[in-house]
């Protein structure tokens, strides 16, 4: 499973990004926005930080003008993946960036349906998100796990890329169900590390080292 991290904080990311366990970036408007900065500014910082995939978000609602703008983001750099809503325009946007080279990363992905109308528009990476789903009291992995068997039953070539993780049962049932990729933020990319006998049984060592004779 690879891991990207959900963020415009350069901040955040380049200190996520020297554990070597980053594989690559998504961010969306609201992510920028917190940045008060320009997003290609953003976007130039990203790609220098994170050797991967960046996914960058376009804002328009009709299909011509997402096009325009994934056209304009794929010239920043190679890296660069284009975000699309999963609408009608968004998906005739996802048909015609693919056929011109660009990965697409189909956002706002609530169903299977839509996530293999995705797939057959050309679309790199799709993103079910799981805890907004949850929020409506739906199970937001049971999605995830539609749209791996719906992929797998025709080979499509689509990453699942497992969005809105909340915690970090959110990103073991989500490997579990065998999406390709998970969006973390920060906060839950770090609680990865952490178990409490982890630390129990580090301290025991330490302490019992210290009762060794030295030479």
């Amino acid at each position: 499973m690879k891991f990207f991290l959900d963020t415009a904080d350069v901040g955040e990311l380049r200190e996520a990004a020297a554990s070597g366990l980053v594989d690559g970036v998504t961010t969306n408007p609201s992510l920028i926005a917190k940045t008060g900065r320009k997003l290609n500014d953003v976007v130039r910082e990203i790609v220098d930080i994170v050797d991967g995939p960046i996914s960058v978000e376009t804002i328009s609602t009709d299909a011509p003008g997402m096009i325009k703008e994934g056209l304009e983001f794929v010239k920043i750099h190679k890296n660069i993946v284009v975000k699309a809503p999963l609408t009608r325009e968004g998906l005739k946007a996802t048909k015609a960036l693919a056929s011109e080279g660009a990965k697409v990363n189909v956002t706002l992905c609530f169903s299977a349906l839509q996530a293999l109308l995705a797939a057959k528009a050309g679309a790199a990476y799709i993103s079910p998100f799981v805890g907004r789903l949850d929020d409506v009291g739906q199970d937001g992995m049971v999605l995830i796990r539609d749209i791996c068997l719906i992929y797998q039953n025709y080979d499509f070539n689509t990453e699942v890329l497992a969005a809105s993780l909340r915690h970090p049962i959110h990103v073991l049932e989500a490997a579990k169900a065998g999406a390709h990729v998970g969006t973390l933020p920060y906060k839950v990319f770090q609680q990865l590390y952490d178990h409490p006998l982890t630390d129990i049984g580090l301290a025991k060592f330490l302490s019992d080292w210290k009762k060794v004779p030295s030479a």
